[in-house]
């Protein structure tokens, strides 16, 4: 008994921890329930991409989704309209500059070559070596001078290109452009093996740190101007909203009745536990910080229904080990352990369901996914956990004394009703006096 009032006050604990979160942090909402930004973004051709192609928009497309929506939980929307375009919706951002912001500059990456002009001059001609060839990037400083530098790595194939690249151009300069801008261009003295390059010029900390976090946030195929901005409101009215709060607090509330109803004391623990799934689960959905739509609401109220079908499965078994002259204490015990292999084998098969949809699904799909994977996950660590806990602190070894408490009647146990109860070690395993 003393293990499981420890595990009661560290549940209560986790309870009043989901309470603080609860008050204290604010609740991420969606673009259909508070509004947000939108913008229109422009796929810009380049020497290195003369022609914007189905696939670079397909590449654009995902790079943007990875920056916007990095959690998959964000609810952003980005889809392409026409050939070279991206309509990027963003919640909670109704400040365009600050949406701006939130997505980052557009970071592309290139190193050029030098091309003699018939007039003298020089120009820069595209090396095909660029951004996408980048496997991560670091701020460092010169060993001599101890200015600011940005270390480059490539990726197998961009460390081939650029060892052919500097042997091309030994003795020869190679310009770095960043954002279509000249950073630097250094002489080549020999051939550089090992896909490893630098970026000097006179930058501050921050500059460099800026375009380090933007060339690892993923170059981008294309550059992209944004040629649209305007700020919407929510796609839901504040009447439509308040309905589907009543819808959901109607609904729960009748669940609980129906519990109560037809599993008296069963049915109030259930509640309890409900409760407390409800809260903690909150609790989590704004510490991830999970961005709530309606999609992601329909994901929560789903795993509700999932906690209470656990805890059904484990009431069913419960009465079925009573009905069979079990005693109290044994019959808890059987009933949450023979009930443990369904719940944990319907619940891992929708966890599998989710990864696939948080996987492969576009961002809506993936708020949906994520909350009712967490909603699943906590509705077992509720069932399984919460209400045992519950059942064992207010039965305990108990004789079964009022069968209607469980639902049922007298004559459903049979002689288990008059049974005397053995010592608590023999209860376990079934056996009675």
């Amino acid at each position: 008994m003393k293990n499981k009032l420890i595990l009661f006050w560290l549940i209560m604990a986790l309870v009043a921890g989901s309470i603080f979160v609860l008050y204290k942090k604010p609740a991420s909402l969606g673009l259909d329930l508070v509004g947000g930004s939108r913008l229109m973004l422009e796929a810009q051709t380049s020497d290195s991409v003369p022609k914007i192609t189905p696939e670079i928009m397909d590449s654009l497309q995902y790079a943007i989704e990875n920056r916007v929506n990095a959690l998959g939980v964000g609810e952003t929307v980005v889809q392409k309209v026409g050939t070279k375009r991206l309509l990027i919706e963003i919640p909670n951002i109704t400040d365009t500059a600050k949406a701006k912001e939130f997505i980052g500059q557009t970071a592309q990456l290139e190193f050029k070559r030098p091309k003699p002009m018939p007039d003298g001059s020089i120009e820069w001609e595209s090396t095909g070596l660029t951004g996408k060839d980048l496997k991560k990037s670091l701020v460092g400083s010169a060993p001599v001078t101890g200015e600011w530098i940005v270390e480059l790595e490539f990726n197998l194939e961009g460390a081939q290109k650029f060892s052919d690249l500097t042997k091309e151009l030994t003795g020869k300069q190679m310009a770095i452009f960043f954002n279509n801008q000249l950073q630097s261009a250094p002489r080549v003295n020999e051939q550089i093996t090992g896909g490893k390059a630098q970026i000097t010029g006179d930058y501050t900390y921050e500059n460099a740190k800026e375009m380090v976090d933007l060339l690892n946030a993923g170059a981008l195929p294309v550059g992209a101007e944004v040629i649209q901005e305007e700020s919407v409101g929510p796609t839901l009215g504040a009447d439509s909203i308040n309905k589907s709060k009543v819808a959901g607090i109607v609904g729960i509330a009748l669940v609980m009745i129906f519990m109560i109803i037809y599993y008296r004391v069963l049915g109030l623990i259930s509640c309890f536990a409900l409760a407390i799934y409800a809260i903690i689960n909150f609790a989590i959905y704004k510490i991830v910080p999970v961005t709530l739509t309606l999609t992601g609401i329909a994901g929560f109220i789903l795993s509700i229904g999932m906690a209470i079908d656990a805890n059904i499965l484990i009431f069913e078994r419960t009465k079925e080990e009573l009905k069979m002259g079990r005693s109290l204490y044994t019959a808890i015990n059987s009933g949450f352990e023979r009930a443990f292999t369904s719940i944990f084998d319907s619940n891992v098969s929708t966890i599998m369901t989710c990864l696939i949809l948080y996987h492969f699904g576009a961002s809506m799909v993936k708020g949906f996914a994520l909350t009712l994977t967490i909603g699943v996950c906590l509705s077992m660590f509720s069932a399984i956990t919460v209400t045992k806990n519950f059942m064992h602190l207010i039965f305990g070894t108990s004789e079964l004394k009022y069968p209607q408490l469980f639902g049922l009647k007298k004559e459903d146990i049979e002689n288990a009703y008059v049974a005397t109860e053995t010592k608590r070690e023999k209860a376990k395993f079934g056996v009675l006096d």
